[in-house]
Parts: C-alpha cells; sequence; structure tokens
C-alpha cells in the first residue's frame, strides 16, 4: 500500500504518549445529545456515551470542569454550596471519573496499598477502618493485601504494588529487608510504618512502644508478689513487635533480679488454639509459673480455656495476661488484665502523616503513642504454697 493511501497526521513535538493516551479515551466515546436543565435553569445538552463525561457534571451543576476535577481530588478546596451541586449531579448523571485517563493526566492512582500480617482477627481490622475513613475523605481507595506474617510474601505484595503503581504504601512493623526500603524510596512512594515507634527510619513510624509496654505489665506483676514467670510469645522471627514485647518482659525482669526460664518460654503462632497447647505445657512442669504473660489476646484466650479445662483457677492458682485489649478481653471468664493499645489512633495518625507526605510536605519522627494497663479478674496475688501440678497424670 502505497503512503497515499495513508492519512498522515503531523503531532507537536511536546505532545507526549500520555497525552496521546488521554485524547484516545476521550474521543473512543460517541456522543449522542440530549436537552436537560442544570442547576442554574439554564438548558445544557447531555452527552450520552458508554459513561457520563466530566463535562456533563459541570454542565449540570453549573460550574466549570476545573471545579468539577477539584471537587473530585481535593473536596475541601471547593466551597460546601458548590460541593453539594457537584455532588447532586455526579449521582444523577451517574458519572465515574476515568481511572486510566486520570492516572496518566495526574501521574496519581488515587490508590493507597495496606498489607497487614492477617486478615483472621479483628486486631487489625479497628486501625483499618479508621485509616480508611481519613484517607477516604481525602479522595483515596484503599487496597489491601495479607502476608500471613512471611517477610516474602510481603515482599511480593509491597512489588505488585509498586507496579500496579499506588500513590503510598502503610505497612506493619519496621524490620525488613533494607533493599525494600530502598526499592519503595528510589520510587518516590510515601510509606508509613505503623505498630512500632522506633528504628531506623523512625520518622515514618505511627505507633507504640512494644517494650516498655509490655516491661510496665511486668512491673504490676512483680508488684503483686509474682517471682516465677512464663510467657506465651509469637514467633519473633519475623516479627519485630513480638520481638520488642518479649524483650520489654526480659529487661523488667532482670531490672528486679528474676529470670524468664528458657523452659518457661514458648513461642506460638497468634491463635487460641496454640494458646491452649502453651498453657498446658507450662502448667505441667514441676515448678510451673504462677502468672503466664501472654503477647497477644488469642494465646492469653487460649490459656483460660485451657486452665477451666484443667480445673485450674484464675487467679487463684495462676495469674494470665494479654496483650492488646480486644473487644471480647472484658468478657472473658474472668475478665482478661490486658494492655490495651491505642490502635484506632494509629490508624488516624497513621493516615495524617501518608496524606502529609503526598502533599509534599516534610514530616518528623511522631511521638509514640501511649498504652494503658487495664487490670481486671484474671491477675491476683500467688498463693503462697508453691508447685501447682494440676497438669501431670
Amino acid at each position: 500500500m502505497s503512503v497515499s493511501h495513508w492519512n498522515i497526521i503531523k503531532l507537536p513535538i511536546s505532545i507526549t504518549a500520555e497525552t496521546i493516551e488521554i485524547r484516545r479515551l476521550i474521543a473512543s466515546f460517541r456522543p449522542v445529545r440530549q436537552q436537560r436543565q442544570n442547576e442554574n435553569g439554564r438548558a445544557f445538552k447531555l452527552s450520552r456515551r458508554e459513561t457520563t463525561t466530566l463535562d456533563d457534571v459541570a454542565q449540570a451543576a453549573g460550574v466549570s470542569p476545573a471545579t468539577v476535577s477539584r471537587c473530585i481530588n481535593q473536596p475541601q478546596s471547593v466551597r460546601a454550596e458548590k460541593r453539594v451541586r457537584i455532588e447532586r449531579a455526579i449521582e444523577q448523571l451517574g458519572y465515574v471519573p476515568n481511572g486510566s485517563a486520570r492516572a496518566l493526566a495526574s501521574r496519581r492512582s488515587r490508590m493507597i496499598g495496606a498489607i497487614l500480617p492477617s486478615l483472621d482477627n479483628m486486631l487489625f481490622g479497628g486501625p483499618l477502618e479508621t485509616f480508611q475513613k481519613e484517607i477516604g475523605s481525602a479522595g483515596y481507595t484503599v487496597a489491601v493485601a495479607c502476608s500471613e506474617y512471611d517477610q516474602q510474601h510481603e515482599r511480593t505484595h509491597i512489588r505488585n504494588f509498586l507496579e500496579s503503581p499506588v500513590d503510598a504504601l502503610l505497612l506493619v512493623g519496621g524490620h525488613r529487608d533494607p533493599n525494600i526500603y530502598r526499592q519503595i524510596e528510589r520510587q518516590g512512594v510515601p510509606y508509613v510504618l505503623t505498630w512500632v515507634s522506633s528504628g531506623d527510619r523512625e520518622e515514618h513510624c505511627v505507633g507504640f512502644d512494644n517494650s516498655a509496654a509490655a516491661g510496665h505489665l511486668v512491673d504490676y506483676l512483680v508488684s503483686l508478689g509474682h517471682r516465677r514467670f512464663g510467657m506465651i510469645s509469637g514467633f519473633i522471627e519475623q516479627n519485630d513487635r513480638a520481638g520488642a514485647r518479649l524483650a520489654g518482659v526480659r529487661k523488667a525482669l532482670a531490672k528486679h533480679g528474676l529470670p524468664l526460664e528458657p523452659d518457661h518460654l514458648l513461642q506460638r503462632p497468634f491463635e487460641a488454639d496454640a494458646g491452649r497447647d502453651a498453657f498446658h505445657i507450662l502448667m505441667s512442669a514441676v515448678e510451673p509459673p504462677t502468672v503466664v504473660v501472654c503477647g497477644s489476646e488469642p494465646h492469653a484466650y487460649g490459656a483460660l480455656f485451657e486452665a477451666r479445662d484443667m480445673g485450674i483457677a484464675v487467679p487463684d492458682d495462676v495469674s494470665i495476661t494479654g496483650f492488646d485489649d480486644m473487644w471480647l478481653s472484658s468478657q472473658t471468664s474472668p475478665p482478661l488484665t490486658t494492655v490495651r493499645t491505642p490502635r484506632e489512633e494509629m490508624g488516624r495518625q497513621a493516615a495524617h502523616h501518608l496524606l502529609a507526605q503526598l502533599r509534599g510536605e516534610r514530616v518528623v519522627a511522631p511521638r509514640p503513642l501511649e498504652t494503658t494497663l487495664v487490670v481486671r479478674k484474671s491477675t491476683g496475688q500467688p498463693r503462697p504454697t508453691p508447685g501447682l501440678n494440676r497438669g501431670h497424670v
């Protein structure tokens, strides 16, 4: 076929591939006009396409397309009266912004990637819900992935999110391969590290001091007279929060001149059944502990259930503590003494920290959030007679 058979269009050098793609997306809709009235009572032509356009919304609301765009991307920058009109027009016309063209034009996807260790319990759900509300009010959507406490799974999710791409990342904990941080920072993606308050990148940390919180709990238990401690911990190899809590227990015990005997420390998955199994082993020892410190709430629930089945009275025979103060803690029998962590406030501050980075603001290391010791009826003074051994046959 000769050149004369082709329609040749000369494009200015300044037109980029992104601009061409946006024009192609816009040109793909074949308009059919329909007469309507806008918010000001003036007639306008509505384009009936596969999707309604931003121009249609602008005409219906009686504002400029730029104002509609600002209302969608930065709603707080538009006056309330105009915002109401625009939102009404969007709802009536069923307008959905074209994500592909919008991302190409702004170089923003308006998506935040959140990678959580688990979706199996409510521990992470509360702060995520708060985070999503704050992020959503600024026009962002949260995409969630689960690492299952596996750093290789988390690495894969991070890579997938960066390829998507997302505008920012929410991660749990701070201990991971430095190359991952270098990859994130090389791409200029803002990120926040939750559930921890210190580390090599503490300017990104929004959380609390896990070690200090566990230490305060131990101080309280020592004040009750406990000297023989047992602990059910999460696996610490890939979990810096569990590691910090264990370190806090050991440090506080050492301060009081007390040991944590090797056979009184068991690492288990964060499951009630695992807590049951570990508690049974601890209480079957020749010299069982007078108090069992659990590094998570599921461990403590399992310990309470197993104590009941073993005929061990809590707190008369042994005290049991948890960590996090989830809603069930006040409903167990007996109600659980635990450490209340500031989960919702952490989600709120994590959102604000990310939004500040997305606005290009310089951020400083946030102050650690406060934890609270919640004393209930699962702890008490130890019995003066040692050697409880209900688990032996």
